[in-house]
Parts: C-alpha cells; sequence; structure tokens
C-alpha cells in the first residue's frame, strides 16, 4: 500500500468552521469556582486558569498559562540604554486577557504538523490555483527540512525549541494546531508579545534593570557555553509565569518590521493589542522578539526588536522562488515562537490574517512551489479525527 513508506499514516478530517465560535472554546482553560492556588485571572463570572492540551492522536501536551489584561507603553523610552531608533515612540495599547504559551514551541509538537506533508501527499491535489488557501479548512504543509544539519546545529532534542520556520509557516502551525484542538491559537501581534514579556514590568529587562539578573532569567550569549538550546523551564519565568520569553530562541511575531518603528500608530488611538499591525500588501521583512542563544544583554530588553530580513535569510536556498516555509541562512536557526489564545476568539476575517498572512508575494511563492510538487495543501473538513496506523 502507498503508505508503507511512511512509520505510520495519519489521517486527519478536522473541521475549522467551529474554530471561531465562543462555544468551541467555553471549557478548557475556565473554571467556574474560585481556584484554591496558582494562576488565575478573574472574569465577571468565573476564572481563567493554567491548562495542558493534548495534541489528538499523541502524548504530546503544551501548556498555556492565563494572562490579565492591561493597558502598558509599547516600546522604550528614548534614555533607555542600549535603545534603538525602532523602538519608539512609545504608544499605549490595551491588552485583553489571554492564554499564552508557558514555553517555546517544541521540536516534537512541530513535527506532528511537519507529518502533514506525508499525508497531503497521499492524496496529492493538482487544483491548486482554484484552491483558495485564505479558507479556514485549507492548511498548507512544508516540505522535508533542507538541510538538518543546519536547522539542529544548536541540538536534536525534541524538547528543544523548535527553529528555522519561516513567518507563514509558523502561522500555518498555529492554523493547523487550531483545527485539530478546535481550539484558536495563533502568533502574538508585537504589543501581545512585549506586555507579555514585561510581566507589568517598566524596566529595561522583565526582571528589572539589572544586568548581573540575567544569567538567572535567560538562556544567552554569554552563558550559553555548550552552544545548545535548553529545555524549556530551566531559567526563571517571569512574573507571568511564561518561561524563556528572552534568550533560548528568539520568537516569531505576526507584525511586519517598521524602521520608523511604531510611529504610524499613533494615528489609531486607543488601540488595542490585536489591532496593532500594519498588515502589509507585499512582501516585507517579520519582526522577531526576545533574543536567543546568540543575542547579547541588550538583545533580551523587552522592547528589543530584531528585523528578520527574508532574502539575507534565505541567500543559500538555490531554489526559485525560495521556500515559503524554510530559512536557510544563520540567524534564522535560532528563530522559533510560542502560541497565544484569546479570551475570545477573534472573528474569521481578523483570524484568518493571523493564520494566512496579508503578503501577496508569499501567495504566489506558495502557489508556485505546489504547482512544482515543493510542499503540499490540504483541504480539512468534517469531524475532528486525527488517527495513526501502525506500519
Amino acid at each position: 500500500m502507498r503508505s508503507q513508506r511512511a512509520r505510520y499514516l495519519v489521517v486527519l478530517i478536522i473541521s475549522l468552521q467551529h474554530v471561531t465560535s465562543a462555544d468551541a472554546q467555553s471549557s478548557l482553560g475556565f473554571s467556574d469556582q474560585a481556584p484554591m492556588d496558582g494562576r488565575f485571572v478573574k472574569l465577571e463570572s468565573r476564572w481563567m486558569i493554567p491548562y495542558r492540551e493534548r495534541i489528538p492522536g499523541t502524548e504530546i501536551e503544551f501548556e498555556m498559562i492565563p494572562i490579565p489584561g492591561g493597558s502598558f507603553l509599547m516600546g522604550s523610552p528614548d534614555d533607555e540604554p542600549g535603545r534603538r531608533g525602532d523602538e519608539g515612540p512609545q504608544v499605549r495599547i490595551d491588552v485583553a486577557p489571554m492564554w499564552v504559551g508557558k514555553f517555546e514551541v517544541t521540536q516534537q509538537e512541530y513535527a506532528e504538523y511537519q507529518r502533514l506533508y506525508t499525508v497531503f501527499k497521499e492524496v496529492e491535489r493538482d487544483d491548486y490555483e482554484s484552491l483558495d488557501r485564505d479558507r479556514a479548512d485549507v492548511v498548507t504543509a512544508p516540505t522535508e527540512v533542507y538541510e538538518p544539519a543546519f536547522v539542529h546545529e544548536f541540538g536534536a532534542d525534541p524538547l528543544y525549541p523548535a527553529t528555522t520556520m519561516t513567518q507563514y509557516a509558523a502561522q500555518q502551525y498555529t492554523k493547523w494546531l487550531s483545527a485539530v484542538t478546535s481550539r484558536q491559537y495563533r502568533l502574538p501581534t508585537e504589543a501581545e508579545w512585549e506586555y507579555a514579556c514585561r510581566g507589568h514590568s517598566k524596566t529595561r529587562f522583565s526582571w528589572g534593570n539589572a544586568d548581573t539578573d540575567a544569567n538567572e532569567h535567560a538562556h544567552y550569549l554569554a552563558n550559553c557555553k555548550d552552544n545548545k538550546f535548553a529545555r524549556g523551564g530551566q531559567k526563571k519565568a517571569n512574573a507571568f509565569g511564561l518561561h524563556d520569553m528572552v534568550g533560548n530562541a528568539a520568537e516569531w511575531t505576526v507584525s511586519p518590521y517598521t524602521i520608523d518603528g511604531y510611529k504610524a500608530l499613533q494615528t489609531i488611538l486607543p488601540l488595542s493589542a490585536t489591532e496593532a499591525v500594519q498588515w502589509p500588501t507585499h512582501s516585507t521583512s517579520g519582526v522577531v522578539r526576545g533574543g536567543s542563544i546568540d543575542s547579547e544583554l541588550d538583545d533580551l530588553r523587552s522592547a528589543a526588536r530584531l528585523e528578520a530580513k527574508d532574502d539575507d535569510w534565505k541567500s543559500g536556498d538555490a531554489d526559485f522562488p525560495r521556500s515559503p516555509w524554510w530559512y536557510t541562512d544563520f540567524p534564522s536557526n535560532t528563530v522559533g515562537f510560542r502560541v497565544f489564545r484569546s479570551l475570545n476568539p477573534l472573528p474569521r476575517d481578523s483570524i484568518s490574517r493571523f493564520w494566512n498572512g496579508t503578503a501577496i508575494e508569499v501567495k504566489v511563492d506558495v502557489l508556485t512551489r505546489l504547482k512544482n510538487g515543493r510542499g503540499a495543501v490540504g483541504i480539512v473538513e468534517g469531524n475532528q479525527r486525527h488517527q495513526r496506523k501502525e506500519e
């Protein structure tokens, strides 16, 4: 049978139609009774609580932490040591309660998404041009890793952060994860990421202003003696209970890079964190936050930004068009992501931008690659089911 080439056959028949519904998200992460201890967020009639989500059909779990809403100044003040010109002007942002991944997405979690390539190839499609990948029931799957040695240069432990994927690939991962769990997961905006990192702090770093405390909170260049990533939880959590918001792997946001910082956002006040995105119509550099094991101390500041230079990060890709799913050049193999979940699911038109992006060039590149057999796409429909048949 065709699936004998695979270790096992994965069958996905899943639905995204109800992922934008509040009813579909009404239980996990909530409590009708006041928790006795631990982290929680009080709502009008119930409480947001931490929870574990298992990827269906696997034993793999990830943890989500509730974070209270609030208001904060995004960016850094003019007098902050190490400040760069793209970190201002500061803008006040209103943030709604949300859940945030306690750790960065791991290699074993991302590998489940990568398996879609084999699944979709089993039922190869030839109507790529007529298939609208912005639809909620369509997910693209990345090709196999180009250079495993490069991707895993900083370690291949299943519990190390997954890295080297493009912003688009990270977005498609969250779309897939939303499908198989029936909960609306996504990447954060820059504003949401910085709010989660700061943990209500107004200081240079999330832990304060002291350089000497960095070793307790971050796995970064100065203390990365073995040149490897760390498993989540090896350093102290921030005030919200999140680990490795700075250091270890840097993290994707959905926001495009803007050399003039947040100047344009000053004209859209008051501004909510999910609206604080200047969605591009054409391909542009994305924004990575948090610093990594290759970062200097200043890159661990809560307001520090890194421009993801798409062309430079794909300069080693000899194909045309270059892969919309993988990077080939440093520092992309130090960049990963974590998942966020809003208290109230975003409406369909909004979540589509988070899952699929808005850049025309990326969509054209995806279509071209699919037509050439590099990558895969599938329609996911019906009731959720994630089964495995051992070979």
